[in-house]
């Protein structure tokens, strides 16, 4: 999820710095993120905005696996940040800090968004939300990803904080100021985190970016060879030019 909203520098976007101890991308610059959880693909889940049969259309997918990747924008991004994406009846958000046992219960599994949502009478908000892309890993990687990216922007009265033990830490950046760092060397981003970081720098403001017309068309980057330089991407050439001589070369293998 790129939870984003407007700055002086053109749009920000909530980053976040992996623990390196992280099986996956430790140590990396990434958005909030995870995967689906099978209980939400074909629950009756209180609604408003684009229906799963549309996010299915926009994604390529089946409505339930729809309805569980949009599940999962939402709770990934309450889980690793603390903003809830959901209204009540009133259209009203939640009080900022009023549901810390429900975040707990979220991250340990122990309770599905679904459940959390009925229970608290709220509705999920994916008129709020936004498709962006679709990535694959490559296969050549160990592990493998299928991932689509969604924007939204920072509701009303919500703060994202730095509250999971998946961080070391985590901040406001813009999109631009970011892939300065990354050219900076102050921080690393893998291929598909700087493909978004530059869709984000194209636009000045939030409405602008939520407004922009894109077809969503899966991106697997094609392996070359057995190292990363290898790969190939839309704007591949340019990542590498960036990457080129900042890193030791161990670290590209």
């Amino acid at each position: 999820m790129l939870l984003v909203r407007d700055g002086t520098d053109g749009v920000e976007v909530f980053l976040q710095r992996r623990v390196k101890t992280m099986a996956f991308a430790g140590g990396m610059t990434v958005f909030p993120g995870g995967g689906v959880d099978e209980r939400d693909a074909e629950a009756d889940i209180a609604w408003s905005g684009p229906d799963a049969q549309w996010w299915a259309r926009t994604f390529g997918s089946t409505e339930p696996v729809a309805q569980s990747l949009v599940c999962a924008a939402v709770r990934e991004t309450f889980e690793e940040c603390g903003v809830l994406i959901a209204t009540d009846v009133d259209g009203r958000f939640p009080e900022p800090g009023t549901l810390a046992d429900e975040r707990a219960r979220l991250v340990d599994k122990s309770l599905s968004l679904a459940g959390f949502l009925t229970a608290r009478g709220l509705t999920l908000r994916a008129d709020l939300l936004a498709p962006l892309s679709h990535w694959i890993a490559p296969v050549i990687e160990k592990r493998r990803y299928d991932t689509r990216f969604f924007i939204a922007a920072l509701p009303a009265g919500q703060q994202a904080d730095a509250e999971t033990s998946e961080v070391s830490v985590a901040g406001w950046l813009s999109a631009r100021e970011a892939l300065r760092r990354w050219a900076d060397r102050q921080h690393f981003l893998l291929p598909p985190t700087w493909s978004q970081l530059r869709e984000l720098a194209r636009h000045d403001t939030v409405a602008e970016l939520m407004a922009a017309p894109r077809e969503i068309t899966t991106v697997m980057p094609e392996a070359t060879t057995a190292m990363m330089t290898g790969l190939r991407f839309p704007f591949s050439d340019e990542y590498f030019v960036e990457l080129d001589g900042r890193l030791p070369s161990d670290a590209l293998r």
